[in-house]
């Protein structure tokens, strides 16, 4: 372990503050309602859940994702997400950069999270440590204006003020970090989304004087996962978990795939008192689609048929080595 605080002590500026941002955000951990999507192939989009995986390969790359919850249920969430992160080299160093989009609804909430990512790397014990923030601006909506009371309602007055009566609207800072170690044959992250837990002040433009506030909660997550090739045939193993806690809801989801020739995939997965989920996926040169059914084990099953979820990535390769940089070949050997 001294090791590793004698390498945070050469740390660039903006990966220490990082470090300490995810530090000082563990103690206090308020409860409060959760604004980031459910994602059951979260092994292919890491870079939604941690900046520190931003640049933790050799290829750009540029994915959309879409999960559409609880078919059946009006007003289900739906998120729709976009993202991207390249590796590159800065003064000789390996780093990594990115950005994310994410449009959300439910009920009469929507939002919308755009977030640049930057990390920073180092060579630590035969793996790499990448250590990432992350910087958003995150907007959110409540309608307002198709909000219904009936007048015979019992837990709620078709007059309260507390409940918008117009479309309103505010925007707020968001912050993330993450700490993620990279090894061949395995990996592991933990992060911090909304460090600073924002309260986002939304209000009617015509109306300034009547305000409503949302807080949005700090959400913490462990991701871990392995390629574990079998031996003497083309396939491989790999297992993943994902972790993740407000607080006050802590939900954990494990997931078993296989992998045939770098090509074909497929697995199982089962979220705590949740889902059990069913994925495919193919890889077709610099292509990977993915594909998720989730069928919900709780009580949600009585309404909803269930969840699905895809994905689509396209990597471009990158050579980041200098090695054969100024090579060229000569003329007679052509």
């Amino acid at each position: 372990m001294s090791d590793f605080f004698r390498h945070i002590a050469f740390l660039p500026i903006a990966a220490r503050a990082a470090v300490i941002a995810l530090c000082f955000a563990l103690p206090a951990i308020p409860a409060r309602a959760q604004a980031d999507a459910q994602l059951s192939q979260y092994w292919a989009m890491p870079t939604y859940y941690s900046p520190g995986h931003v640049g933790n390969s050799d290829f750009i790359r540029i994915t959309g994702a879409s999960r559409l919850q609880w078919l059946g249920i009006p007003k289900a969430p739906r998120a729709f997400i976009a993202m991207a992160d390249s590796p590159f080299k800065l003064f000789g160093k390996r780093v990594g950069a990115g950005v994310v989009i994410t449009q959300q609804s439910e009920g009469l909430y929507k939002s919308l999270n755009a977030a640049l990512q930057a990390a920073w790397k180092m060579k630590l014990l035969k793996g790499e440590l990448s250590i990432g923030l992350q910087l958003g601006l995150l907007s959110q909506s409540f309608q307002g204006s198709e909000a219904y009371i009936p007048d015979d309602d019992d837990y709620h007055e078709s007059n309260d003020d507390g409940i918008p009566r117009t479309d309103i609207n505010g925007n707020a800072i968001d912050f993330a970090a993450g700490l993620t170690y990279t090894h061949r044959l395995f990996w592991a992250s933990l992060s911090a989304t909304h460090i600073n837990a924002p309260t986002i002040t939304m209000k009617d433009e015509n109306e300034q004087e009547k305000q409503y506030e949302f807080s949005t909660s700090r959400i913490y997550y462990f991701m871990a996962g392995g390629n574990i090739p079998v031996n003497n045939t083309l396939f491989e193993v790999q297992p993943s978990v994902l972790l993740k806690s407000d607080g006050n809801i802590f939900s954990g989801e494990a997931t078993a795939r296989l992998r045939y020739n770098k090509f074909l995939s497929g697995g199982l997965a089962y979220r705590w008192n949740d889902a059990v989920s069913l994925m495919v996926g193919a890889e077709l040169k610099n292509f990977f689609l993915g594909y998720c059914y989730d069928y919900p084990i709780s009580k949600i099953a009585r309404a909803s048929s269930g969840s699905h979820e895809v994905f689509l990535r396209y990597n471009i390769k990158l050579n980041l080595g200098e090695k054969n940089r100024n090579k060229h070949k000569s003329i007679r050997i052509m």
